[in-house]
C-alpha cells in the first residue's frame, strides 16, 4: 500500500507524520468527551478517520503556503502547524484562542500559520481559496493554496465557478475533495451520476486525480506534484482523496444511514493503523518507540486542556471588538 522508497533521512519525517495523525485523533477524541460534559459548546464535527489527508497534504507545503478549511476543520489546523493549546482555547471560547474565543469550531483562522479559515457553509472555503490564489498570482508570489472540502461541496455552484475561474487564470490552488462517502447522510452514489468526482476536473481542463486518502505518503506525493505544477504557473489541480469518517456527521448523528458491515470494512483501512503497520513492517521503529510517541501526544493534549481551562473568557465589554477591521 505504501509503495514509497524508504530513505534513512526520512525516518524522522515519518515519525512526525505518525505523531501528527495521532495528535489529531486523540485531540478529537478529547473534544468529544469535553462536548459531552459541556465544556465545549455548540456542536462538533470530528476529523477521526481522515487524518492522513490533512497531514499528508500539509506535509507537502511550506510555512508560507495557505489552506482553507471546512466545518470539520480541527485536523487541518493541527496539520498546518497550529498550536493545540490555542485551538483548544478557541473551542473553549477563551481569549487565548486563535480567534480570541469568537470563532469557535466552525469559524476559526490563524494567519500566522497560513490558515485562512474554517467555514460553517458547505464549500464556503472554495471561493476564498480561489481569491487567495488570484492574490498570489497578482502579487507574483510563489505560494500555493490548498483548499479542503467534502464531497457534498462538489454540487455547490461556487465549486464550479471557482474551478472555472482558477483554470482560466491558472491560479496556484490545489482543490482537495475529502470524499468520505457522505454529505451529512446523503451517500455519494445518490448525489453523483459518476463513481469518481475527480472526472469533473476535465470540464475545466485541469488535472483530476484520485488518491488513497488513508495513505499519508500517497497524499503527500500527489500534493507535492500539484504544488510543483502550480508554482510553475501551470494552474490548479483537483485531487479526490477517498477516505471515511469513523463517526457521524456531528456528535448528534446516530449514523442510521450506514451499515455496520460498511463501517467494519473501512475501519480496517484506518490511516493510523495502516501507517503504524508500515513503520513496523519496514523495521523503521518498534512498539516501544510508538508507545512513547503516544504518551507524548496524550501529555500535550492534557496540557492543552489545562491551559484552556485556566485561560480567561473574553471580557463582555469587548463584545463589539474585532467585528470590523480597525484602521489608523
Amino acid at each position: 500500500m505504501f509503495g514509497v522508497v524508504i530513505k534513512l533521512e526520512k525516518k524522522k519525517e515519518f515519525f512526525e507524520y505518525y505523531k501528527k495523525m495521532l495528535l489529531i485523533r486523540k485531540f478529537e477524541s478529547k473534544i468529544l468527551s469535553l462536548f459531552d460534559v459541556q465544556k465545549v459548546y455548540g456542536t462538533t464535527h470530528v476529523y477521526i478517520g481522515q487524518e492522513a489527508v490533512a497531514v499528508g497534504a500539509c506535509a507537502a507545503l511550506t510555512k508560507q503556503d495557505y489552506i482553507t478549511s471546512t466545518h470539520r476543520g480541527h485536523g487541518h489546523y493541527i496539520a498546518k502547524g497550529g498550536d493545540i493549546k490555542v485551538i483548544m482555547s478557541e473551542l473553549f471560547g477563551k481569549e487565548t484562542g486563535c480567534c480570541k474565543g469568537r470563532g469557535g469550531t466552525q469559524h476559526m483562522s490563524d494567519l500566522k500559520i497560513g490558515h485562512l479559515g474554517s467555514n460553517g457553509i458547505t464549500g464556503g472555503g472554495i471561493p476564498i481559496a480561489t481569491g487567495a490564489g488570484f492574490a498570489i498570482k497578482y502579487k507574483k508570489k510563489n505560494n500555493v493554496v490548498v483548499c479542503f472540502f467534502g464531497d457534498g461541496a462538489c454540487n455547490e455552484g461556487y465549486f464550479h465557478e471557482s474551478l472555472n475561474f482558477a483554470s482560466i487564470h491558472k491560479l496556484p490552488v490545489i482543490y482537495i475533495c475529502e470524499n468520505n462517502l457522505y454529505a451529512m447522510s446523503t451517500p455519494v452514489k445518490k448525489a453523483f451520476p459518476t463513481e469518481d468526482i475527480s472526472v469533473r476536473a476535465a470540464s475545466y481542463n485541469i488535472p483530476g486525480k484520485i488518491v488513497d486518502g488513508n495513505n499519508v505518503l500517497a497524499v503527500k506525493k500527489m500534493v507535492i506534484e500539484a504544488s510543483n505544477r502550480a508554482r510553475k504557473g501551470k494552474g490548479p489541480t483537483f485531487l479526490e482523496c477517498k477516505t471515511y469518517r469513523h463517526f457521524g456527521h456531528s456528535r448528534n448523528d446516530p449514523k442510521i444511514y450506514r451499515t455496520k458491515a460498511e463501517e467494519k470494512q473501512w475501519l480496517k483501512k484506518d490511516p493510523i493503523l495502516l501507517f503504524k503497520s508500515y513503520l513496523l513492517k519496514n523495521k523503521l521503529t518498534d512498539e516501544n518507540h510508538l508507545k512513547n510517541i503516544e504518551k507524548e501526544v496524550e501529555q500535550e493534549i492534557n496540557e492543552a486542556v489545562t491551559f484552556a481551562e485556566k485561560s480567561p473568557f473574553p471580557n463582555p465589554i469587548d463584545v463589539d471588538k474585532y467585528v470590523f477591521c480597525e484602521t489608523g
